[in-house]
């Protein structure tokens, strides 16, 4: 029989539907692998088994009884450490919140609740979830599991939910993203990984870093995952006002459909330079590859140099100094130092710098959707490298060039697996599309991975 911890979270959630499988066996199977592995690869802040186990039983009782309350009872997730449940803790990252317990349950848990999920426990994240490299200096830094020798990078802010799911610890997991820190953990890991639009999904009860450009997205295994998972999670939320007059989305009737006809453009050559050989190369096999399956490749001419984007960083750095200000300005106070140095220069905005900062959000926003006026899609390398070791990464510098943008600009993206190094860390490419449209992204990165095998490889642990 298949280790449960081996099949994908459809795969999963159909073996528990049929009753091939059940809610017990699965949670096992993940817990077992979590108490194996994480005491090396520190996925987990805190893994609730006990609950897990209650929860299982009860799945698996009401399935036999015909009371499955919808098509993932019984599939268990983790959650980014950011994420409220009710009377648990959530440090968002931080030393200093270790007894903090939520007073309510976040609405993306309720409605992964409400689907009969079951929880496993909550991961790691970068302290306040403000850095893209992933390393968190009080709480402790996961290690990516593509290599084990030398200790690399596993992405951040979700580093932890990259790593549990990467590591087959979970068959899925949450992540969110205000600058890439859904699809960075998904490049270095391995994994793909969805940023939604600003509204899709609530983030009312998710500790926030940038309450303008804040997204929480899934990260799984591969595209089908990634979608099933969006679909529970997205609508509107009273509690969350960036959420009303969003029309709900499912991406499920054209999730199949290939890419015969839709337009996707190539990244300027300008943008080529800093970007690793084998990133390169393993980004135009991937243009190749889907300009065979029927897309058409064309060029295009961006109103902007991505690295300009990474730069317009006032709306996150002054929201985040709102949001910890106080805290980072407390010396004695046990931060992660890198974080509090993001942190405080956010005193340094002015008020005219975050509404300039605004106003050419929305001048870029314009000039962007001009330049992709009859585009489906850009395409564009992940990150510039693979994983690095954790000992090279220089604080001062950011991961983001190619995901920043989207942030910014309000788009939708999913990241997703296209190739390995030579030293077998993986490569990811990074699929853009207008905001709203999030169904087109997944068509593609499926139709991608219908043709390709990258997504199914896994670390050997």
């Amino acid at each position: 029989m298949t280790d449960p911890v081996d099949l994908p979270a459809h795969a999963l959630a159909r073996a528990i539907a049929t009753r091939a499988l059940s809610p017990v066996e699965a949670v096992e199977a993940h817990l077992a692998r979590i108490a194996r592995l994480d005491p090396t690869l520190r996925a987990f802040v805190e893994v609730y088994a006990d609950d897990a186990r209650l929860a299982a039983e009860g799945a698996d009782r009401m399935i036999r009884a015909g009371h499955a309350v919808g098509p993932l009872h019984g599939v268990p997730v983790a959650l980014k450490d950011l994420i409220d449940l009710e009377g648990r803790v959530t440090t968002g990252g931080s030393a200093h919140f270790r007894e903090r317990r939520a007073t309510e349950t976040a609405t993306i848990a309720r409605r992964m609740l409400a689907q009969g999920m079951i929880v496993l426990g909550k991961t790691h994240t970068v302290e306040f979830a403000y850095g893209g490299w992933g390393t968190n200096q009080h709480m402790g830094t996961p290690l990516n599991p593509w290599d084990l020798a030398t200790p690399r990078t596993p992405g951040g802010s979700s580093s932890g939910s990259g790593v549990a799911v990467a590591a087959r610890m979970a068959p899925w997991a949450i992540g969110t993203d205000t600058g890439g820190s859904v699809r960075l953990p998904a490049s270095f890991c391995g994994l793909t990984g969805l940023k939604v639009t600003v509204g899709r999904v609530s983030t009312a009860g998710i500790v926030p870093l940038s309450t303008t450009l804040d997204t929480p997205g899934p990260m799984a295994r591969n595209v089908e995952d990634v979608a099933l998972l969006y679909t529970i999670l997205s609508g509107a939320d009273p509690r969350d006002p960036n959420t009303r007059g969003i029309t709900p989305e499912d991406p499920m009737p054209v999730l199949h459909r290939g890419v015969r006809g839709l337009r996707l453009a190539r990244m300027p050559a300008s943008e080529r330079e800093g970007v690793s050989s084998e990133m390169l190369a393993a980004y135009d096999a991937s243009l190749d590859q889907l300009a065979r399956l029927g897309a058409e490749i064309v060029a295009v001419d961006l109103p902007f140099r991505f690295v300009d984007l990474v730069t317009a960083s006032a709306i996150v750095t002054a929201e985040c100094y709102f949001h910890n200000g106080a805290l980072s300005e407390d010396r004695a106070l046990p931060l992660d130092e890198d974080v509090r140095l993001r942190t405080l220069a956010g005193a340094g905005v002015s008020a005219q710098d975050y509404l300039r900062t605004r106003r050419m959000q929305q001048e870029m926003k314009a000039a962007y959707a001009r330049a992709m006026d009859g585009i489906d899609a850009i395409l564009t390398p992940t990150t510039e490298t693979a994983a690095i070791p954790l000992e090279a990464v220089d604080q001062g510098v950011l991961p983001s060039r190619f995901t920043r943008f989207g942030n910014l600009l309000e788009l939708c993206a999913l990241a997703l697996p296209n190739g390995f190094t030579a030293d077998g860390l993986p490569l990811s490419l990074q699929i853009v599309c207008r905001g709203y449209d999030e169904a087109t992204a997944l068509r593609i990165g499926q139709a991608y991975q219908g043709a390709t095998e990258w997504h199914l490889r896994a670390p050997s642990l």
